[in-house]
């Protein structure tokens, strides 16, 4: 074998040993890359998608006050209460001096007037609300209203600012009246209202018999179960 020969020989070989050992590595490289379940992987969403997120929190919200127990069985119904019985709401006593009695679009509810020994003018609501989705059962909202000063102010259809807050418009309209027993009032007639409320739920309302002036008040939330009807009178 000449040395020319023996040259090409090797340069055949060496060129061989590169070869496989190329295609070696390649094909290492492409099982590492496809595997799903190897170490080292970093998985991307495709472009133009969003990964499903956790799925929120399903469980139901905590029972209100009135699911703590049945109206007319657990507690009186507040919607029982005459002019002259004495009540309890929340550890203060007070007697019904009158009622007004309201409709508006086929929606009725009731507002006591109460005489708790102060001579402070406040007045306790009550109404049933339809569910709020349908199937929902109806809930009973009693509120406990007490005059705020608002001399000369009248309710704008934006944002107002009574003692420093903010109450934004919630809902507005006439609505007729019955009265019956003492209230200040007219025995029949049209009251005009508008509802406010702040961010931090406190309710702010404006009512006038029409043809008179604007009288406002704060409204507090009680649990129906916590008024007793201690009399009747």
């Amino acid at each position: 074998m000449t040395p020319e020969v023996a040259v090409i020989l090797g340069l055949s070989v060496l060129t061989a040993v590169l070869l496989l050992g190329a295609f070696y590595a390649t094909t290492r490289q492409d099982r590492r890359t496809s595997a799903p379940g190897s170490s080292g992987e970093t998985t991307t969403a495709p472009a133009g998608t969003v990964r499903p997120p956790r799925s929120a929190d399903s469980s139901p919200p905590p029972p209100g006050p009135e699911a703590s127990g049945h109206v007319g069985i657990d507690y009186p119904d507040p919607r029982t209460i005459k002019v002259g019985d004495t009540i309890d709401h929340q550890g203060v006593r007070a007697r019904v001096l009158g009622a007004m009695h309201l409709s508006r679009q086929g929606v009725q509810w009731t507002e006591y007037l109460l005489d708790d020994g102060t001579r402070r003018r406040q007045w306790l609501s009550v109404e049933m609300h339809p569910g709020r989705a349908p199937g929902d059962a109806p809930h009973l909202e009693v509120l406990l209203w007490t005059p705020v000063p608002s001399e000369g102010m009248v309710p704008a259809k934006a944002m107002i600012i009574v003692e420093g807050v903010e109450f934004f418009p919630a809902d507005r309209g006439t609505a007729a009246f019955r009265s019956e027993g003492f209230t200040g009032m007219p025995d029949r007639g049209l009251l005009d209202f508008a509802d406010y409320r702040a961010a931090d739920g406190r309710l702010l309302s404006f009512e006038r018999v029409q043809g008179e002036g604007w009288n406002s008040s704060y409204a507090r939330s009680l649990p129906p179960g916590s008024i007793t009807i201690l009399s009747r009178g």
